[in-house]
């Protein structure tokens, strides 16, 4: 059956001439009105297609290939798409039943460069549809961790813009409507088969080892069946007719693609019992009403885009450009799972990692760049991003990575000064929270103090978490250290405390200059060793047997609060 074309108003862009006119004109025999261009990479040339193009003409590979252009046009990648007279417009639209994980971040984040690498925008959706599973509270937090990740969407539920509302539960009239207009043309029809019917289908189906599908029973019944069950109210569903020859696309990722679906499946319900639709219908209908120009999204879908093609056929609209990012999977190659508890966005925050760091790992791991290198910006994501170079192999990740991934923006950030404010900051918060009432000297929340134990120890911390560990609490309280303790090392406390409030006294305190007069400590004592005397000084004024050398634990603590741990010792 040959669906009879809907055709909405069209545009330029939208425009669709005869394929025979078409065909001829690439061959140099007949010249066509100048139209807004639509450029196709192929791996043999560039193919040029006006108006509507993409998927509507069905080239196969052959035909592609031999094409000849008569107008020339920037080309991006052998699989790339542009259309002249639009901007790029990509969407992320997860679904609220869970909070967002590495997975989900690292889809939006290729969009968000997609966007940002053509000028174009960042559209964040929310597919609520299945409210069975809906997770309260989801949704906000989603577009949280998005903006967190600092890859904040220009149009979303949150900041509204031109095609709001961007929530699909609040947009049920529209599919509702697309649906009914899907009905009239022949393309979708009313199901009223039971959910008991389509269990025992499914059974019999594996049963005899076959995939369970519809079989499309209902898709025969005379209008007066179908008038006749629905003024009895039996509940039904609507569903879409699949159909035989669908045409090949290409995929920006996967190059040319064509998943004849009528033959392994049954026709798609697109509304559901109550009323709402499923995901194959509304992100169809939605991206188009959004105007969506690019659809990047997992490979998982790849299969079922010659089913949504057949619906912009039905439609008699243009489809988007798709591209499938490959997946990111575990570095034993095993699937990331929810149920893993630490892929979610929220637990790396919380664990102190920078999000820069999680954007740089999870591209790192993966391609689409000019270059894979360690300790990116997201500028530079964006302006070493190709789409030429995404591969169709899974990206492996290896979070034991992460913590190094993380030191280097760390270092980053704590030399930049605006940026190393922040960190102050948030340090403050972390020491109080930490050391509460222990915090018996409130000096070491200046900004002074804390400015200077980041700067000491960039580089060798792997967050901000790290500086609040027990390693580093002598930074933010004093240590009580029994003298006797301090005798087993060295019969001379007294002479080496007294010797180091000297240096620190009379010394421009740079930890340079503090390692070469510490090493000459020695000579002045009654025979302790070097190596005790510089445990008899970690050991006062830390507490601890290991740590950072005694020139930075000096520099780090100040004249003051050296001078303060010192006397004590002095004094017991």
């Amino acid at each position: 059956m040959v669906l009879p074309a809907i055709r909405q108003p069209l545009t330029w862009r939208q425009a669709v001439f005869n394929f025979n006119a078409w065909k001829s004109r690439a061959h140099g025999t007949t010249v066509v009105p100048s139209l807004p261009k639509i450029v196709y990479g192929s791996k043999s040339g560039t193919v040029i297609k006006q108006g509507l193009g993409r998927q509507a003409f069905g080239l196969c590979r052959n035909e592609a290939a031999a094409v000849t252009p008569v107008h020339t046009a920037s080309v991006f990648s052998r699989r790339y798409y542009c259309a002249e007279s639009g901007g790029v417009r990509v969407r992320f639209a997860p679904s609220p039943t869970g909070f967002l994980h590495l997975g989900g971040l690292r889809t939006a984040l290729y969009n968000y460069i997609f966007a940002k690498k053509h000028g174009g925008s960042f559209i964040l959706r929310l597919e609520d549809t299945d409210q069975s599973r809906l997770v309260p509270g989801a949704a906000e937090r989603i577009e949280d961790m998005l903006e967190w990740a600092g890859i904040p969407p220009d149009e979303s539920p949150r900041k509204g813009g031109l095609f709001s509302a961007y929530q699909q539960s609040q947009r049920l009239g529209l599919y509702q409507e697309a649906a009914q207009t899907l009905v009239a043309n022949g393309a979708a029809y009313h199901c009223f088969c039971s959910p008991q019917r389509l269990e025992l289908l499914k059974k019999e189906a594996l049963r005899n080892r076959q995939t369970p599908r519809y079989d499309n029973r209902c898709r025969h019944l005379s209008p007066g069946q179908v008038e006749e069950k629905l003024g009895q109210k039996q509940p039904h569903v609507l569903r879409f007719r699949l159909e035989e020859g669908v045409e090949p696309f290409q995929d920006m990722v996967y190059g040319w693609n064509r998943h004849e679906v009528a033959t392994v499946e049954g026709d798609p319900v697109i509304i559901k019992a109550d009323g709402f639709p499923t995901y194959h219908l509304a992100n169809v209908v939605d991206d188009h009403h959004m105007q969506i120009s690019h659809v990047l999204r997992g490979t998982e879908w790849l299969i079922s885009t010659s089913k949504h093609l057949l619906m912009y056929r039905a439609f008699g609209w243009e489809a988007p450009t798709f591209a499938h990012l490959p997946l990111l999977l575990n570095r034993d190659g095993s699937k990331l799972s929810k149920r893993q508890g630490d892929i979610f966005i929220e637990h790396f925050a919380l664990a102190g990692y920078l999000p820069e760091a999680l954007l740089d790992i999870i591209t790192n791991c993966g391609s689409g760049f000019t270059e894979n290198r360690i300790g990116r910006t997201l500028d530079e994501l964006i302006a070493e991003f190709d789409m030429t170079k995404i591969t169709t192999h899974s990206a492996l990740l290896d979070l034991e990575k992460l913590p190094e991934f993380n030191r280097i923006h760390l270092l980053r950030r704590i030399s930049d000064a605006d940026q190393r404010q922040a960190l102050v900051k948030d340090l403050q918060v972390l020491i109080e929270r930490e050391y509460k009432e222990q915090l018996t000297e409130k000096d070491v929340l200046r900004t002074e103090y804390i400015e200077r134990a980041l700067q000491l120890r960039k580089g060798h911390i792997t967050c901000l978490q790290d500086l609040v560990s027990p390693a580093y609490s002598y930074l933010w309280v004093r240590p009580s250290v029994p003298r006797d303790q301090l005798l087993k090392v060295s019969p001379e406390v007294d002479t080496i405390s007294k010797l180091v409030l000297e240096l620190v006294e009379n010394s421009v305190l740079t930890t340079e200059k503090l390692s070469a007069e510490l090493k000459g400590l020695q000579k002045k004592t009654k025979g302790t060793k070097y190596g005790a005397v510089m445990k008899v000084i970690r050991l006062a004024l830390s507490g601890q047997q290991q740590g950072p050398s005694v020139a930075e634990m000096i520099v780090s603590l100040g004249p003051r609060e050296v001078s303060e741990r010192l006397q004590r010792v002095l004094s017991t």
